[in-house]
């Protein structure tokens, strides 16, 4: 009877916790080591281009405001993820039993439907993170200020002539293109990602899916999603590069009538390769604290 109360807590507190800190390792981790790549990527999406907009000088330029919003930006996305994908499939299945533990054929098709949902809700949430930190670090990245600091300060100086409200909006630049590119992109990988663990699972006698193996299949499913959005991201690239900001049509438009199709997927090959290494370090790395959080050896 003792035992029914560390029960009940490990079930409710312990999952948002590691989600928690989890999420924030795994954001930080990936960020920091990968981030020559993104440079290059934006560089190349640039209207300037690679060359204009530093070549390969400077590629951590702008790396101070992805430091400070990757863990708080991946933390919010993996606590909003794994609540409400527990809750998806507790309102269906009828119980709490932890996601990881819900298997069987009848999940083959219904389990993706509630990553899907899961991780766009996940991905607006950690937007409200993401999305400043990402105007001043691509701005950054593509020397239009020397640094995350000077980007930062250009933007609020122009309170005087824009107010408040102005300088709110130039943070937020490309929000909604952003969650356009996002909610796809996680549409794609975490579900293919969740069914092969699932499939692992089943073809094994283990319960639990080491950082190794969802490392492997983190880059899989984050290389597919990352060929499949990069138009997206050649449009939200655009948008928080320009001078002023721009209306998504014309924006869409202008790069089709100045660059044709070939445009919308410039730096598809950094992208790809940046994404599958990062999907690597970022699932893996989230897995092993996740599961060292929860007493497990991976």
């Amino acid at each position: 009877m003792s035992s029914t109360p560390p029960t009940s807590t490990s079930n409710t507190e312990t999952p948002f916790a590691r989600a928690l800190l989890a999420g924030a390792l795994a954001g930080t981790t990936v960020d920091l080591s990968l981030y020559p790549i993104d440079t290059l990527k934006t560089r190349l999406q640039s209207s300037a281009g690679l060359t204009a907009s530093g070549g390969f000088r400077g590629i951590y330029a702008g790396v101070g405001s992805a430091l400070i919003g990757s863990a708080p930006g991946a933390a919010l996305f993996f606590v909003t993820y794994e609540g409400f994908k527990t809750r998806l499939q507790s309102f269906r299945i009828g119980h709490d039993q932890p996601p990881d533990k819900i298997t069987g054929p009848e999940e083959d098709w219904k389990a993706p439907t509630d990553h899907m949902l899961a991780a766009s809700a996940g991905e607006v949430a950690a937007c409200a993170v993401r999305v400043p930190t990402e105007v001043i670090k691509q701005r950054a990245q593509a020397a239009q200020q020397p640094s995350s600091v000077a980007v930062l300060r250009f933007i609020l100086a122009q309170r005087s002539k824009i107010g408040v409200v102005g300088v709110w909006r130039e943070m937020y630049r490309g929000w909604g293109i952003t969650i356009v590119r996002e909610v796809p992109f996680t549409a794609i990988q975490f579900p293919l990602w969740e069914s092969m663990k699932a499939w692992r699972r089943r073809t094994t006698a283990w319960n639990e899916v080491s950082a190794i193996e969802s490392g492997a299949f983190g880059s899989i499913a984050g290389a597919v999603a990352a060929g499949m959005t990069t138009p997206l991201d050649v449009v939200k690239t655009r948008m928080m590069l320009a001078a002023e900001k721009q209306a998504v049509v014309p924006l869409v438009v202008d790069i089709w009538r100045t660059g044709g199709s070939r445009a919308f997927l410039a730096g598809i090959g950094p992208r790809i390769m940046w994404i599958s290494a990062g999907g690597a370090i970022f699932l893996g790395t989230y897995q092993w604290a996740f599961n060292s959080i929860a007493g497990f050896t991976t």
